[in-house]
């Protein structure tokens, strides 16, 4: 303002006197990001601006602060210090440096990734499987290549910025020249336009399309388990690269077998007398052959029985996991009058232990009462 004391340039960038060259910078970048017209719509903004790039100007330089600490804002700087008379122009290039305020010219950039979930059953999983998904995805347009541009034609140098993808517009004020530089609108600061755009993109460079890709599902994967696809998601912009497809994996879970590792569990029904004379018994398999176990006598509630390689294949490595089977006494919720006849008379015969009293004639037709 006229007639208005200067402000202490350490004041403006907020440093104390003794402050470092770093310090000065680091205090500028804040500032200036803050302040900068493009970013802060504020009235005040660029006086704000200007005063932070004056005070810069003076402290990051050795000889000119050396100056200013023994004089003062009295002392000379030269032209275009201060707020007074300073030239924007010439600041707007200390900022460039700093934060690349000038937009670069738009580069190739890469595709989004995409996600599917893929269903499968308990076997797929375990074994491995071939499927196939549907994709919906962003490819570069089978025209145009990707660049946006009709076959036989080319891009044309923009009209609006010349070429220079920004637009320079200079503004003077009681304060001296402030330049403001923005991205050029038309060109999206490209520098070129598309004069023809391609009949079949519209000048996106990109068009929708459904595909259907094959997925290879190694044996042993589990729920939540992700398979990467490299570049088959979105293709990118400007013809840049395509993203990858993530495939994420959903095990349905199986009837009787459940999984803990690499090894299957099943749970194995025995009745009372199974459980006290032992049993013959056939063990169902993932790979569907069932193979033969013993239950030996006296087997409890709980026991497991280990068979060796009917698990699940190992994801990386040779070999398969175990089917542990555990036994799971039923006790019968109805019973015949047979049955509860024995059951009374096993009952008397045993001793505190649980095995005296027993004969084989009295097991045998408690056996035979609970095979039906």
């Amino acid at each position: 303002m006229a007639g208005s004391k200067k402000r202490d340039y350490y004041e403006i960038l907020g440093v104390p006197r003794g402050a470092s060259a770093e310090e000065v910078k680091s205090a500028f970048r804040k500032l200036a990001m803050q302040y900068h017209p493009d970013r802060n719509p504020a009235p005040d903004s660029a006086e704000r601006f200007k005063e932070i790039g004056a005070a810069y100007e003076v402290l990051s330089h050795p000889e000119k602060r050396a100056q200013y600490d023994r004089f003062g804002a009295s002392a000379d700087f030269g032209p275009s210090v201060g707020v007074e008379g300073f030239d924007f122009g010439g600041f707007g290039d200390i900022f460039d440096a700093f934060f690349g305020g000038r937009r670069a010219r738009r580069s190739p950039m890469r595709g989004a990734d995409l996600r599917v979930a893929l269903d499968l059953e308990f076997t797929e999983a375990a074994f491995g499987v071939e499927k196939e998904i549907h994709v919906g995805r962003l490819e570069h347009c089978g025209l145009c290549g990707g660049s946006g541009a009709e076959p036989g034609t080319e891009r044309i140098t923009c009209s609006q910025c010349r070429g220079a993808g920004e637009i320079r517009r200079a503004q003077r004020s009681v304060f001296g020249q402030f330049v403001h530089v923005a991205v050029c609108d038309r060109c999206e600061g490209e520098g070129t336009v598309i004069a023809s755009p391609c009949r079949t993109c519209g000048g996106a460079g990109r068009e929708q399309r459904n595909r259907r890709l094959k997925v290879r599902v190694p044996a042993s994967v589990e729920s939540g388990s992700q398979l990467r696809l490299s570049g088959e998601g979105e293709a990118g912009l400007h013809s840049g690269p395509s993203g990858n497809l993530y495939v994420e994996l959903r095990v349905k879970p199986h009837e009787i077998f459940r999984r803990d590792g690499d090894d299957l569990v099943l749970d194995l029904p025995l009745n009372i007398a199974q459980a006290a004379l032992g049993a013959q018994v056939k063990i169902p398999t993932l790979e569907g052959e069932p193979v033969p176990l013993t239950v030996p006598p006296g087997t409890q509630h709980g026991k497991s029985f280990r068979i060796a390689g009917r698990g699940i294949p190992h994801l990386r490595g040779r070999g398969k996991g175990d089917l542990v089977v555990q036994a799971s006494v039923v006790v019968p919720a109805k019973i015949s009058a047979e049955q509860r006849a024995l059951l009374e008379q096993l009952r008397d015969s045993l001793g505190v232990d649980g095995r005296d009293g027993q004969d084989a004639g009295f097991l045998s037709r408690l056996k035979d009462a609970f095979s039906a």
